[in-house]
Order: C-alpha cells, then sequence, then structure tokens
C-alpha cells in the first residue's frame, strides 16, 4: 500500500456519529503504529484534508474536503437532482428514503428523508452500507464494473445479521435477481427488523455511481410494500440517471 493510500485511508474513519478522533484511536483503527499515524496525518492537515483542534487535539475533517465536494458535486449534481425525488418519494411511501453514494470502494449515504411514522429506520449521513448485505449495496453492485465486483465476491463477507449473505454464490443470486427486477432486496441482512429494496444510480460512464433506497421496518414490509417499493425505487433511480446522463451499459 503506498504512503498516498495510507494517508487517504486514514479520512474513511471519520463517521457522523465520530467527527473528531484522536491519535491513539485513529492509530488502532487503521493498524498503524502511532508514529507512522502521526506522520500521515500531518501530512493530510498541510493541505487541509484534515484539521486538529487546538483544544482537545482531536483531529476532524478539514475545509478542503468541502471545497473538492463542491466541485464534484458541479460536474455531478447528485445531490441537487435527487433532492426533490428523495423529498416526494418518502411523503408518498411514508418510509425511509436515502440516497448512497460510491467513493472509491465505500458506498455510504449522502442524502436522507426519514420517515414520518414512530417506528421508522433511521439511516445517518455518512453511514457506511456494506456490498453483500444492504439493498444499496446489492443494487449497486448489480450495475457495477465488473471489476469492482469481482473484488467484492472475493469477500470478505462478514456476517451482520443471521440473514446477512455471507457466500459468493448467495451474493450473485442476490444480484441475478436484482438485474431481473430492476431493484434489489435485502430482509433483515444488515440490521434485524429492517427491510430495504434500492436501485441503482447510474453515471455518464454506463455503471452505478449509487443507489437510491427504501427502508422499512419488517412489520410493515408486507410482499406488497416489498413490490411497490421496489418499483418505486426503480422508477426514482431512472430518473435520477437520466439527469446525470447515465445510461446502463450492456450486460
Amino acid at each position: 500500500m503506498s504512503t498516498v493510500v495510507k494517508a487517504l485511508s486514514l479520512l474513511d474513519h471519520f463517521e457522523t456519529a465520530a467527527p473528531e478522533i484522536g491519535l491513539v484511536d485513529m492509530a488502532r483503527l487503521s493498524g498503524h503504529d502511532k508514529a507512522t499515524t502521526r506522520r500521515l496525518l500531518v501530512a493530510l492537515a498541510a493541505k487541509g484534508f484534515i484539521e486538529q483542534d487546538p483544544e482537545s487535539r482531536r483531529y476532524r475533517l478539514g475545509a478542503a474536503l468541502v471545497r473538492l465536494a463542491r466541485i464534484r458535486e458541479a460536474a455531478l449534481p447528485l445531490l441537487d437532482i435527487a433532492r426533490p425525488l428523495v423529498e416526494a418519494l418518502s411523503q408518498q411511501c411514508e418510509e425511509t428514503v436515502h440516497v448512497s453514494q460510491i467513493a472509491g470502494d465505500v458506498l455510504s449515504s449522502v442524502l436522507v428523508r426519514e420517515s414520518p411514522h414512530a417506528n421508522r429506520v433511521s439511516v445517518a449521513v455518512g453511514q457506511r452500507l456494506p456490498f453483500h448485505c444492504t439493498a444499496s449495496g446489492i443494487a449497486f453492485l448489480s450495475a457495477a464494473t465488473q471489476h469492482f465486483l469481482t473484488a467484492v465476491l472475493r469477500g470478505p463477507l462478514p456476517r451482520m445479521t443471521s440473514k446477512s449473505l455471507t457466500t459468493a454464490s448467495q451474493l450473485r443470486k442476490s444480484i441475478e435477481a436484482a438485474l431481473k427486477l430492476g431493484y434489489a432486496f435485502s430482509d433483515q441482512g444488515f440490521e434485524d427488523g429492517v427491510v430495504s429494496v434500492a436501485a441503482p444510480i447510474i453515471g455518464p460512464g454506463g455503471s452505478a455511481v449509487g443507489a437510491i433506497s427504501i427502508a422499512s421496518p419488517a412489520v410493515r414490509a408486507d410482499e406488497a410494500a416489498i413490490a411497490r417499493h421496489g418499483a418505486e425505487a426503480r422508477s426514482a433511480a431512472q430518473r435520477i440517471s437520466a439527469a446525470l446522463g447515465g445510461r446502463l451499459a450492456a450486460a
């Protein structure tokens, strides 16, 4: 692993639930020794990718990432395009709707509209969505490049719940089903009591750049609701993809 990759990989450990991380914790999360971790953090801070709180000495994401994110969004305006569709879809289905986007080899939520029901699925912005056990991840893989798909199928595919897909053959079957339906389905594969459907968002290159998902408590996810939500997610994904200039490449 190159020094650049090691440094940038540290950014993946920041989340909404952990916006600031100390040196010791970062070393533990990254698997590097403290000296190496400090050196990488200093390099990232020098270019504004992270910054250090002068009092707590903990690190947080820097303003340079905001600038780059705005440039990226101007070129590929996923959030601006998806936001009105997510709002409308959430009101229509009254369930939690979220959009995820790929960054390197990490798929994470970038836009969330939660259900108005007291009993609802909560998804945090920035939450990582494993490819093998979430509807978003399976939907993404159904339109990913062959190289990316092969890398995921090699594993590891860790068990998150008793219903997680943990073998390549299981995951392939779910991907094939998603290709036939136009949307993926996950029955409590990532979190007990949560059922979700998702459809891939296609970018200008003809492969997936993210996914749009509808997540609901299992008690409200009967067969009719799943089929309805799947069709709604598929339609929304197609509209977002078209606005981005994306069209699914031939299988």
